[in-house]
């Protein structure tokens, strides 16, 4: 029993026990540093050098371009244009199938290897050979109703389903000053609006939503379509609450303005109108004041 008991205290004196590490100058043996040291604080102090070592190390390969020099680790800009070089190879593949096609279809013809066989199966071919006289041009029971009812709702019914666009009304999106005016000649074809931040973006009409998505150089874009082939865009937006395909009322609120974007300047609504595929200035119809 007692020796059980001496082990113990004879490790942890010896853990325990002092030690000075001390430099000299070894012509003078003048005394330059001491430390004081036990087994203890070396293992400590060892233990905590390698593991900041290590952190140091899987930073370095982790977050910086270091690890393409290590074996085993590719580069990224090689990886990217590997990628981009992989879609232009499968682009010209196309192209290149595409025009073999069309090359074999000219030798056919100049060649006179096309035959009329070949297009006995056309439905073309086979309606011209109806004679006219064959086909009977009388209209039958159910046609000649369907053709009464047609006259009657173009007769009455005309300006009970027409719709005016007299009383379509745009709503402004956003409210504040104009940084930037609409300029066709700069291409310019939208209105910047500065807002302060998280500020709700409306939609200036009815519609349905067909882009709803982040951009790189815009931040979070979202498309309305409206009647009468209108369609506006907002952009620099920095969150949006619908998706494409959802429907959306005048006023509503579609999106979150911002500073998104890497082509943004500070918080505003990049607000565009364009009309059967033409754009259109904003402030013509909309007061943002």
């Amino acid at each position: 029993m007692k020796e059980k008991k001496k082990k113990p205290k004879k490790i942890k004196r010896k853990l325990l026990d002092k030690y000075r590490l001390v430099i000299l100058n070894e012509n003078t043996f003048e005394e330059r540093l001491s430390f004081k040291l036990t087994r203890l604080n070396v293992f400590v102090l060892s233990s905590l050098l390698a593991i900041f070592l290590i952190t140091l190390t899987y930073l370095l390969i982790a977050f910086t371009p270091l690890r393409e020099y290590i074996p085993g680790y590719s580069s990224t800009a090689l990886k990217k244009q590997a990628t981009e070089l992989s879609y232009k190879t499968d682009s010209l593949q196309h192209v290149i199938f595409m025009n073999d096609r069309y090359y074999e279809s000219i030798k056919k013809v100049l060649k006179g290897d096309v035959s009329v066989e070949e297009f006995n199966k056309d439905s073309i071919i086979e309606a011209v050979k109806l004679e006219a006289s064959e086909v009977d041009l009388n209209p039958n029971l159910q046609d000649s109703l369907l053709r009464e009812k047609v006259d009657k709702e173009d007769k009455y019914n005309l300006f009970e389903s027409a719709t005016s666009a007299s009383n379509f009304v745009l709503f402004p999106p956003v409210n504040g000053t104009i940084s930037s005016e609409y300029n066709a000649k700069e291409k310019h074809y939208a209105v910047d609006i500065v807002v302060a931040k998280d500020t709700p973006v409306k939609a200036t009409a009815d519609g349905i939503v067909i882009f709803a998505e982040w951009t790189a150089g815009t931040g979070y874009v979202i498309i309305i379509e409206h009647s009468y082939g209108l369609i506006s865009v907002y952009k620099h937006n920095t969150a949006l609450t619908k998706e494409q395909g959802d429907l959306v009322k005048a006023g509503e609120v579609i999106a979150t303005a911002g500073n998104a974007g890497e082509l943004s300047t500070g918080p505003h609504l990049h607000f565009e109108l364009w009309n059967d595929g033409y754009p259109i200035n904003p402030t013509n119809f909309i007061d943002f004041k």
